[in-house]
């Protein structure tokens, strides 16, 4: 069997913030409908599933967002 080796690497650009989301204003769209709910904090975009509230958060910052957004506009994560 093939010895295996777990090397540390820089994660440059995913370092983010301990938000506290005790207090955020989630927020669903406008239809009310999905199961995503998100939450501007500190200048960052928190994201989560409604159903599980409790479940960790996904942070972005604004770029990644934007990015994000876009490529869901765009088609970009259409399993279709």
């Amino acid at each position: 069997m093939a010895e295996t080796t777990t090397q540390q690497r820089s994660l440059t650009g995913w370092d983010k913030p301990e938000l506290d989301l005790s207090n955020a204003q989630w927020q669903s769209s406008s239809r009310g409908l999905g199961d995503v709910q998100i939450a501007f904090v500190e200048g960052f975009i928190a994201m989560r599933n409604s159903g599980r509230p409790e479940s960790p958060s996904l942070i972005f910052t604004p770029a990644e967002w934007g990015a994000f957004v876009s490529g869901a506009r765009e088609g970009e994560f259409d399993l279709t």
